[in-house]
């Protein structure tokens, strides 16, 4: 079995990037918090985590891309990971969606199709 964060693979890439997305969201919305409601008020954390979010934004989607064509996403799984990067935390929520329903490969196959390099295992 594979660390779920295994950086050897596009998927433990994604995983690793849908986490940062899910935090940098807190952080942005904290910054939004002191920006409007909080005392004292200030730009200061939607300037640091806004730009921090944007960044890991497009990471997602480009990591979500990837993985989609590595384990042959259908239409509707590509949609749902792009609704996923809007939405706040979703990202987390996706992606334990896509590792249940097993659509970011099974434990011994997440390596082996991921790797540049390495063929796909053979199956008899």
């Amino acid at each position: 079995m594979t660390p779920a964060f295994d950086l050897r693979s596009a998927a433990g890439w994604f995983r690793l990037i849908a986490l940062a997305e899910a935090v940098s969201w807190v952080g942005l919305l904290v910054g939004m918090y002191f920006k409007y409601l909080g005392t004292p008020r200030t730009e200061i954390g939607v300037k640091v985590f806004g730009m921090t979010h944007g960044l890991i934004f497009i990471a997602f989607v480009v990591a979500g891309l990837l993985v989609g064509v590595a384990y042959r996403w259908a239409v509707r799984t590509w949609l749902l990971a792009l609704l996923a990067s809007i939405v706040p935390l979703c990202s987390v929520i996706f992606l334990i969606w896509a590792d249940r329903t097993g659509r970011m490969g099974s434990a011994g196959a997440i390596s082996a199709v991921a790797q540049p390099g390495r063929g796909a295992p053979e199956t008899t």
